[in-house]
């Protein structure tokens, strides 16, 4: 069986970034059973559609070739204000456009969240589910992936907390399990 190519999407710009931290942690634990490759929303610029469409920006291009090239995503957002990052969500509208052509429709899609408060940004989770289900992406329908306490569960820019990282990776067993069943419905069709 050929190895499942996943994309990761932090919404945290930051170099410190604990999505980002989250997302190599799972991409160590992964290997070599699924490939997690994280694409940075760093120079994305913000959503402006004059400039969309076959001229879209290189950016813009490089994010919806990986996605449209990989078999399912995982985005980790942080919350701010209680909902996701705004780097995130305009990463979704880029990565929605065309409409009704996104190369987001259809395809497996993890949500998580992470943050330094005990409630580990749950309330970013609704926002995202819910401009996903407007895209529309394959949501993987599980209990929600909220990180707590975060910063305390990093080391050396990686999620190295046992409990948290099982728990994260079940989340992703569901993704690869999610993706095999749309592989074998298509096959059959």
């Amino acid at each position: 069986m050929t190895q499942l190519r996943l994309l990761g999407l932090s919404g945290s710009l930051r170099r410190a970034s604990n999505g980002t931290a989250v997302l190599r942690g799972l991409q160590d634990a992964l290997a070599p059973t699924a490939r997690l490759d994280i694409f940075s929303l760093h120079g994305l610029p913000l959503y402006n559609e004059d400039e969309d469409g076959e001229h879209a920006p290189e950016s813009v291009r490089a994010l919806r070739s990986a996605i449209e090239t990989t078999d399912g995503v995982v985005m980790v957002s942080p919350e701010y204000n209680h909902g996701m990052s705004g780097v995130l969500k305009n990463a979704l509208d880029w990565a929605s456009r065309p409409y009704g052509r996104s190369v987001l429709r259809g395809k497996p899609v993890l949500t998580m969240t992470a943050s330094p408060a005990f409630t580990g940004g749950v309330r970013a989770q609704q926002q995202m589910n819910e401009t996903l289900a407007s895209i529309p992406v394959r949501p993987v329908l599980r209990p929600q992936i909220v990180i707590g306490s975060v910063h305390e569960k990093v080391r050396d820019g990686r999620l190295v907390d046992e409990a948290t990282l099982r728990f994260a990776l079940a989340g992703v067993d569901d993704l690869l399990e999610e993706i095999r069943a749309a592989r074998f419905v298509r096959a059959a069709a």
